[in-house]
C-alpha cells in the first residue's frame, strides 16, 4: 500500500512539473516572434526566446565573441520564409531554417542553417549552412534589457535587427524575384 502511495505521489509530481513546463510564457526567457511582410504579401517569420540582461555583461561575457550563438535562449531560433530571399547577397530558398549568429567586437555574422529542430546550442556542422553573411553593428541609444529580434520592411527589403545590451546588429534581406 505504501509503495502505491509513493508511486502515485511521484506520478502526480511529474505530471504537474510537465504541465508547468508547457507554459513557455512563464520561462525566464519567454517566447517571442517577429514577422516581416514584403510588398507582395510574402513573409519571413522568426520564433525565438527572449532572455533578459539582469545586470549581466552580455556580449564578450555571457555571449562570447567569435563563437556561434543560438541568438536567443531555449530552443533554437527559427527562420521561415515562404519566398526565395537573399541575405547579405547570399541566396536562401523558401523554407524552414535555424538562425544563429557569431557576435564580434566590431562585426557580426548571421548564419542560416538548413538543420532544424535543435535545442538552442546544438549548432552542429557548418556543412549545414545555407548562408553566412556579415551584419552591420551599431550602439543602441540606451541599454536594451530584453533581447529583441525584429524586422523593418521597406518595399522588397526586410531588415533583420537584433537588439540587446547596447548593441544592434542588422542585415538586409531582399526578396528574390
Amino acid at each position: 500500500m505504501q509503495k502505491r502511495i509513493v508511486l502515485m505521489t511521484c506520478f502526480l509530481l511529474l505530471a504537474s512539473l510537465s504541465f508547468a513546463q508547457q507554459d513557455k510564457s512563464k520561462r525566464p526567457s519567454p517566447p517571442a516572434s517577429a514577422e516581416c511582410k514584403f510588398s507582395d504579401g510574402k513573409t519571413i517569420k522568426t520564433d525565438y526566446s527572449s532572455p533578459r540582461m539582469k545586470g549581466r555583461k552580455i556580449y564578450g561575457g555571457l555571449v562570447p565573441y567569435g563563437k556561434i550563438w543560438r541568438t536567443g535562449a531555449n530552443e533554437a531560433t527559427t527562420f521561415v520564409t515562404d519566398t526565395d530571399v537573399t541575405i547579405g547577397g547570399k541566396p536562401v530558398p523558401a523554407g524552414s531554417y535555424t538562425l544563429f549568429t557569431v557576435p564580434g567586437e566590431s562585426s557580426w555574422t548571421v548564419v542560416i542553417s538548413k538543420k532544424t529542430g535543435e535545442w538552442g546550442t546544438d549548432y552542429g556542422d557548418p556543412g549545414n549552412d545555407q548562408a553566412r553573411a556579415e551584419m552591420k553593428t551599431a550602439k543602441t541609444s540606451a541599454p536594451v534589457e530584453n533581447f529583441t529580434l525584429g524586422y523593418d520592411a521597406k518595399g522588397g527589403v526586410c531588415t533583420l535587427h537584433l537588439d540587446w545590451e547596447n548593441t544592434r546588429a542588422s542585415v538586409d534581406i531582399h526578396e528574390k524575384k
